[in-house]
Order: structure tokens, then C-alpha cells, then sequence
């Protein structure tokens, strides 16, 4: 399984972590630039075809935007600042360091309403599961958002902010709270499923070798 996943990654043309941990201190503008979006997905919360609201205080549905802070993610985004900054490898590497402190792994979601209110409620949720599992079921975790993880640079994100869009950076355990892996040996694909009020989005990802190493490092709960 995990030649398999390797394989994949490779064949995508993109750096695997943990094969050389300061490989991405050597990476070009390119490398980078792609490592840092490939994590980045779309997707919907509501319906295309929800009935428009003739209230203010909500919308009818929401674009939804979602980018994986994995660990390669982390290491280009820390390189493109490295770049654009002229820090050196030390530096550049703190930037990692702070990013991984930050939980098991972090998810930045970007949310615009249509119509209506303009306004993202406080009770929104996002749960991350592998493809297919229930949101409120056992093999889920709830994320929480984390405001303070604004400031973490190698958090930002490597896409030009798009104003339209609130952002939220959101933490989830990589571990289930009887402390099973969250993602096991058969599962190819991860999902964030986001709800606001009663509508639902999800978007997907095939789940990195990185982030199963990273579960393994994970403490139990």
C-alpha cells in the first residue's frame, strides 16, 4: 500500500516528504508554486438549485474552497516566503516547525455566501473523515477553528487572497477518539464535509503518504 501511494505521488510529479526532509529547501519557484496548490479544492455547501431565501440573515448556499495543509504544502509554502524573503534554511525551517505545532493537521477553508446575508454563522462545522463515512458518525472528526493560526506564515497558503471569501483556519486530530487512525491501510480518499444551518458541501482529496506518517506520530486520545 504505501509503494503504492508513493508511486502515485511520484508519477504526479510531485515532492514526497520524508524522503529528504530539507529536499524543499532546494525546490525552485515551480516546484514550490505547484506543491503549495495541489491540496487545493472546490466544491459547494447547498444546493445549485436551493430555493432563493426571502430572509436577510442567511444565505441560499455558499462557495466553499478548501486547501490541505499537509506536509508538503507546509514545506512549499515555507519555501516560496523563503524566496520572496531571502531567509535563510534556518529560518525557513522554524517557519515548518511552527506550522507542524499547530495540530495534527490544519485545513484552511474559504467560504462566500450568495444572496442574502453575507454573514458566515459562529455554529458552522467541519468534519474530515475518509470518503464516504457519516459526518456524525464514528469514523469522523470535528475540526476547530483556529484564529490565531492567521499568524502562522507557513499557514497562509500559497493562493492571492480572494477578498470575496471568509477564511478560517481549521484543526483536526488525525486520530479517532478511541485512538484508531482516522484514515486506515484501505482508505484512498479523504473528504471535508462543511455544514452551514441545514445545507451541506463536501470536497475531496486522495489522502498523502505524508499524512498517514504524520497520523502514525500522532499521540492516541
Amino acid at each position: 500500500m504505501r509503494r503504492w501511494l508513493l508511486a502515485g505521488l511520484l508519477v504526479a510529479g510531485l515532492p514526497v516528504c520524508g524522503r529528504g526532509q530539507d529536499d524543499y529547501l532546494r525546490w525552485d519557484p515551480k516546484t514550490a508554486k505547484t506543491t503549495a496548490l495541489a491540496m487545493r479544492a472546490n466544491g459547494q455547501v447547498g444546493g445549485s438549485f436551493d430555493f432563493r431565501v426571502t430572509s436577510t440573515d442567511r444565505a441560499y448556499n455558499y462557495k466553499l474552497r478548501a486547501t490541505w495543509l499537509t506536509p508538503e504544502v507546509i514545506r512549499a509554502t515555507a519555501r516560496l516566503i523563503q524566496l520572496a524573503q531571502g531567509l535563510t534554511d534556518e529560518e525557513t525551517r522554524k517557519l515548518v516547525e511552527e506550522a507542524e505545532a499547530a495540530g495534527d493537521t490544519v485545513i484552511l477553508v474559504e467560504i462566500d455566501p450568495r444572496e442574502g446575508s453575507g454573514i458566515i454563522p459562529r455554529d458552522w462545522t467541519a468534519h474530515l473523515m475518509p470518503r464516504g463515512a457519516d459526518p456524525a458518525g464514528p469514523r469522523a472528526v470535528r475540526g476547530t477553528v483556529a484564529p490565531r493560526l492567521r499568524d502562522v506564515k507557513a499557514l497562509a497558503g500559497a493562493a492571492q487572497r480572494d477578498y470575496a471569501y471568509d477564511i478560517f483556519w481549521v484543526v483536526f486530530p488525525l486520530r479517532l477518539t478511541d485512538g484508531r487512525l482516522l484514515f486506515g491501510p484501505e482508505d484512498q480518499e479523504a473528504e471535508l464535509a462543511v455544514r452551514i444551518y441545514s445545507k451541506g458541501g463536501r470536497v475531496r482529496w486522495k489522502i498523502p503518504e505524508s499524512i498517514r506518517q504524520r497520523a502514525g506520530e500522532a499521540p492516541a486520545r
